[in-house]
């Protein structure tokens, strides 16, 4: 009991010191948490894809959706929201768009940047004569220069820092994926002898000859990189080289679709319900009941401090998924309290009732959590972006429910439990009410 009562100190000391830091000092600080677009609005940027090069335009264009949305939300938890469009339909002057709106940016320079200068990728043919043509004018267009193919940047895979084993020197390595492959195959096969140039952002930095096929779908950038140089543009084009070229046409800030009000609308109702929810546990779960509130204001700091610390930017729905978990918490409580009153009713002691009682809760609470964050995980890993932050939040309140549950609860009621009995304290641990013979009894 000693022991249990020494960690249990520790574990309220260390709760109530991260609690004070990541709320108290970080609130007067002004960093509050991270908020989504329909909460507190952001910023809305537009820019206008030239596709006239690519055949399928479609395509090209969910690729640079899929692009930029990686680039701004590495992590899959900031929430943006990416979208493409056709404009002038109906004048038959149209043109392919891509939105991309930013929750909580309202500094336009600094939206600019997270979309940043992502390179455009291509391989290209020489054009008969082109050695000739660029020695006579040094200013000439890459499309005077070489052919397009069909080869590009969306078929990247990966990019990695190389160094030639017998110079030293620095390249940049690239491997496509199984499409990518397939096209620098036939690429390769088709025109042996010829020059395929690599064009990065319009400037030719190599113009290897084919020597052969290549099967296995990498290629190497040489350009006198200095490792710094090459590490950067990995970096980039591992971030996504983009399909077609893309110029900002657009840029404003827009306000929340839901906005403050429903914020602190939804704090409030959040507050009333653990009230009442703290209120039901302690009539009807008593000194246990006690105890599981202590461990869900615990969850509660824990799962906000790794909000904090991720970031996680907090929209309707990923509030929405954190409240879920914090009924799921409570549930597993309910189950080793009920395990553990049928314990005591068969007379074992308050000890062995409570040790049984986290004994057969436990595989229940297991299968629920474990289905509970396989749905988390493929939410996070097939859904948009505005699923993927119930996701996370889902996933995240259902470990640490797990952990508070199973461990802090258990910990706290140890160390309280006694060791010595009495009707009082077997009152205490037990739960329930029910009418018998017109007459309110007591559960023991």
């Amino acid at each position: 009991m000693r022991k249990h009562g020494i960690i249990s100190i520790i574990l309220l000391t260390f709760f109530a010191l991260i609690g004070w830091y990541f709320f108290f000092n970080e609130m007067s600080a002004n960093r509050p948490f991270r908020y989504g677009l329909d909460l507190v609005g952001g910023t809305e940027l537009v820019y206008r894809a030239d596709t006239s090069g690519v055949e399928d335009a479609n395509g090209a264009m969910e690729t640079l959706k899929e692009v930029i949305e990686r680039r701004v939300n590495i992590f899959g938890v900031s929430e943006p929201l990416v979208q493409t469009e056709r404009a002038g339909l109906v004048s038959g002057n149209s043109e392919d768009r891509l939105i991309v709106e930013l929750p909580g940016v309202k500094d336009l320079d600094r939206a600019i940047a997270l979309i940043g200068e992502t390179p455009i990728l291509e391989f290209r043919l020489a054009r008969p004569g082109f050695e000739q043509i660029a020695a006579e004018n040094p200013q000439t267009s890459v499309d005077a220069l070489f052919a397009p193919t069909e080869l590009t940047g969306r078929y990247l895979e990966r990019a990695r820092v190389e160094f030639n084993p017998t110079t030293g020197e620095a390249m940049v390595g690239l491997e496509f994926n199984s499409e990518g492959r397939e096209i620098f195959a036939t690429l390769t096969r088709e025109h042996k002898g010829e020059v395929l140039a690599i064009i990065l952002d319009g400037v030719a930095l190599s113009v290897p000859v084919i020597q052969d096929e290549i099967r296995d779908g990498k290629a190497q950038i040489t350009g006198a990189f200095t490792p710094e140089e090459a590490k950067e543009l990995v970096r980039n084009l591992n971030y996504g080289a983009l399909p077609v070229p893309i110029e900002l046409s657009t840029s404003q800030s827009i306000g929340a679709t839901l906005g403050e009000q429903a914020l602190d609308a939804g704090v409030r109702a959040g507050l009333i319900g653990f009230v009442a929810l703290s209120l039901f546990l302690v009539l009807w779960y008593r000194l246990p009941g006690l105890v599981s509130i202590v461990a869900l204001v615990s969850y509660i700091i824990l799962s906000l401090t790794i909000f904090k610390l991720v970031p996680v930017t907090l929209t309707a729905a990923g509030v929405a998924g954190f409240i879920l978990s914090i009924g799921m918490a409570v549930d597993a409580n309910v189950l080793i309290f009920e395990r553990s009153k049928e314990e005591l009713k068969k007379g074992k002691s308050i000890h062995d009732a409570l040790h049984e009682g986290f004994h057969r809760a436990w595989l229940s609470i297991r299968d629920s959590n474990i289905s509970s964050i396989i749905t988390a995980i493929v939410l996070f890993w097939l859904g948009t972006s505005a699923v993927k932050g119930f996701a996370l939040t889902l996933g995240i309140g259902v470990l640490v429910s797990m952990f508070t549950a199973l461990t802090l609860s258990r910990t706290f009621l140890f160390a309280i439990a006694p060791e010595k009995e009495s009707r009082l304290k077997r009152f205490l641990f037990s739960n329930g009410i029910h009418f018998e013979n017109s007459k309110l009894k007591i559960e023991n």
